[in-house]
């Protein structure tokens, strides 16, 4: 499971407009047209599902919640997802 909050680069408390904010942020750092490096496209097509998921209320009640129990049920595979999430973050920066 990614996480989406990382990223879009923000904190799960994140209002709509903050999480717009960086939606737009990225989706120009990223986007195909401007950003000549490989994995640009699947980086904006990461961003744009983040930014779906999380834009709609529902929608993120439902990640937020399957989040919980994947903290609860799998600690360790959670940990190694995160893990890996902010490794790629810093290595790309």
């Amino acid at each position: 499971m990614q996480n989406h909050y990382a990223i879009l680069g923000v904190s799960p408390g994140a209002t709509p407009e903050v999480i717009k904010t960086s939606y737009r942020r990225k989706a120009n750092q990223y986007h195909p047209d401007k950003n000549p490096s490989l994995d640009a496209a699947s980086r904006f097509r990461e961003i744009q599902e983040a930014y779906e998921v999380l834009s709609d209320e529902t929608r993120r009640k439902a990640y937020d919640d399957n989040r919980r129990r994947s903290l609860i049920d799998d600690p360790q595979t959670v940990a190694q997802d995160i893990w890996k999430t902010y490794l790629s973050d810093v290595i790309t920066q």
